[in-house]
């Protein structure tokens, strides 16, 4: 059964064999062989900030079964933890201020076109379920096209049981990558190079999706990158 890695991912240097799928979830369950090194690898994160986020020794031995959980991207490794603050009422809700969105670009982005069209549902960064978002989400119908947002290679193509259901990472070179979650019927398999634009699946709403929407990351060196200041102004 494939096991995922994620949003994400380092480039893969040529090998022999494909080397283990970089981790994208939350959390992870440990399998036969897992060392806590290699697990914070595939997380892209470092030993003592895994070992740390899961009350562990950085030496320690990992049992089959066991669950792992990602560091906070916020946090370090032996941060000092404070108290938890005094409940206090609620305030009355008010709508979050929208994000402005900066048009500035890292050197060697890619040039990405939307992976679908629809209504843009969630910005990056929104907190839902006490996980920030790192990518945006977009609204949409079942069975609309999803295309490559910018050529590349297929680094994962498959079934990730956490959260993100059907999903497909594409490596663009340079450390940027892009993800596709939630979907339905995914149409690229692992190792193939496809266009900018080419059709590499349909939405669905697999993984924790209610409701047929795309979930969209752009990634460069594991970390992940708002991706709406990449993506063409739609009027």
């Amino acid at each position: 059964m494939k096991r995922l890695a994620a949003l994400l991912l380092l480039a893969a240097a040529p090998a022999l064999a494909a080397p283990p799928a970089p981790i994208v979830a939350w959390r992870y369950t440990v399998v036969a062989g897992d060392t806590l090194a290699a697990v914070a690898r595939r997380m892209g994160v470092s030993v003592a900030a895994l070992a740390d986020a899961n009350d562990l020794p950085a030496d320690a031995a990992l049992r089959t079964g066991q669950v792992l959980r990602r560091p906070d991207p916020a946090g370090t490794p032996g941060a000092v933890k404070r108290p938890a603050p005094a409940i206090r009422p609620a305030p009355p809700p008010r709508p979050a201020p929208e994000p402005a969105i900066s048009h500035r670009r890292e050197a060697g982005a890619p040039r990405l076109a939307w992976p679908t069209s629809g209504a843009l549902v969630g910005r990056f960064g929104q907190v839902a379920k006490g996980l920030p978002n790192n990518g945006i989400d977009l609204s949409a119908f079942a069975g609309m096209t999803v295309h490559a947002a910018a050529a590349g290679k297929v680094i994962f193509a498959g079934t990730e049981p956490e959260r993100f259901g059907q999903l497909i990472v594409i490596d663009h070179g340079g450390g940027w990558v892009t993800a596709y979650a939630y979907l339905g019927k995914v149409s690229v398999k692992e190792g193939q190079t496809v266009p900018a634009r080419a059709v590499v699946a349909r939405i669905g709403a697999s993984g924790e999706a209610v409701k047929p929407m795309l979930h969209f990351e752009l990634r460069r060196d594991n970390a992940p990158r708002d991706p709406l200041p990449y993506l063409p102004v739609r009027l």
